[in-house]
């Protein structure tokens, strides 16, 4: 059993690595094509999600500590950020191919505020997840 927990764990923080990376890696830079990188991080994020449900279930399933809370705090972060992705940088990247240069400004611009915000949600979701044991 300990070796589904270290694949878990692994998958888990891998997913969260590059969600979280590209994420803000996408927002400080403008140039970047962010409608690349969409597909990948939800791919990255629906890993993530899917892999904490289980890592809930396996040590955290029946207690609601003050640990659990600041977990929860993360999740609900990261799901913010999920859907702020999936507003922003979703609808504009869909719109892109048909739109002239002007309106591509307009939505590069709102990928890029898409990536921002959620990337300092990110922050916040991975700082839950690295404290939560001090609570």
């Amino acid at each position: 059993m300990q070796y589904v927990y270290i694949v878990v764990i692994g998958l888990h923080v891998m997913a969260g690595v590059f969600w979280a990376g590209t994420t803000i890696a996408v927002a400080r830079d403008s140039d970047i094509r962010a409608e690349r990188f969409f597909r990948p991080q939800m791919g990255a994020a629906g890993l993530a999600f899917l892999t904490g449900l289980l890592l809930w279930y396996f040590f955290h399933e029946g207690a609601f500590g003050s640990m659990e809370k600041v977990l929860a705090l993360g999740i609900l972060t990261a799901l913010i950020a999920a859907g702020v992705q999936g507003a922003l940088v979703g609808s504009a990247s869909r719109q892109l191919a048909a739109a002239d240069a002007a309106t591509q400004t307009e939505l590069r611009a709102k990928m890029t505020r898409g990536e921002r915000i959620a990337g300092g949600l990110l922050v916040i979701t991975v700082l839950c997840m690295a404290t939560a044991k001090m609570f």
